[in-house]
């Protein structure tokens, strides 16, 4: 059995990154922490238009996350990405973190709401919501993702999508948002590699080789595709402590457990 635990991994942009938040409260790294999306590829302008990338800043310092467009005022995320934040800059319909392009928008607030069972220790109820001051306008670029009327969560094709690094070498973001297929599997197969429970709210994937989700990438959604709609079905969480470029499971939040929740807070 691995003894892998739960790693918080919001990645500091602006203070130290051995300081930053790395780990759960009362969750002790036992291996190496590493970034990743690993092994996938790039995506076209427009191809995931509700895909969101989150700066935030605390009193100690800023880190970034992965966040998904549900209407035209509300952002999903976990809620380890804003507890304790005290601004959020979210950029809307770019698929690059640098380059200013006419599609891109950028939205400023102080507003997030976590989920009441939210428990920072066993990462339960890990799901949270930014609020923008003022809603804004839709285009080609920027668009809701449909929620889950069913949990969907376990199909066996879903997609990861995040600006996480791409590999062990580097703690930088990808400047790119990057997108792998994964499968979900089993909870009492997942649970070989972690230490602590896998609660029945949340899903573990893997891909074909190493592929799934690290620093920079938690918060980012987990997509399935019907009826050529992109539906969310889970909010990265955590990873294994073994690193990034190892074949173990990344983990989610389910989201069709918290979804009455989420549309009440949100006003869908």
């Amino acid at each position: 059995m691995k003894f892998c635990l739960f790693v918080l991994v919001v990645v500091a942009v602006l203070s130290d990154l051995a300081s930053a938040r790395k780990a759960v409260a009362g969750f002790q790294a036992t291996r190496k922490l590493s970034p990743r999306i690993i092994g996938g590829q790039e995506a076209n302008a427009g191809q995931f238009p509700s895909a969101a990338a989150i700066n935030a800043s605390t009193p100690t310092g800023t880190y970034f996350c992965g966040g998904t467009l549900i209407s035209n005022q509300f952002v999903l995320t976990a809620a380890q990405c804003i507890t304790g934040g005290t601004a959020f800059q979210i950029r809307l319909g770019s698929n690059t973190l640098t380059v200013v392009g006419p599609n891109w928008e950028i939205v400023g607030t102080s507003i997030y709401f976590t989920h009441p069972a939210y428990n920072p220790e066993t990462l339960e109820a890990d799901v949270g919501l930014i609020k923008f001051h003022l809603p804004i306008g839709f285009t080609d670029y920027i668009q809701p993702v449909y929620l889950p009327t069913v949990d969907q969560a376990d199909n066996m094709r879903n997609v990861a999508i995040g600006w996480g690094s791409v590999n062990d070498e580097t703690l930088s973001l990808s400047n790119t948002l990057n997108y792998v297929s994964v499968t979900s599997i089993s909870n009492t197969e997942c649970q070989l590699s972690y230490a602590n429970p896998i609660l029945a709210t949340m899903v573990c994937v893997i891909g074909n080789y190493n592929e799934g989700v690290c620093r920079g990438d938690i918060g980012g959604p987990l997509l399935t595709v019907l009826n050529h709609h992109h539906w969310i079905v889970g909010v990265a969480s955590f990873i294994s402590t073994d690193g990034c470029e190892t074949s173990d499971p990344s983990g989610y939040t389910r989201i069709f457990p918290y979804i009455d929740w989420v549309k009440s807070t949100a006003g869908i």
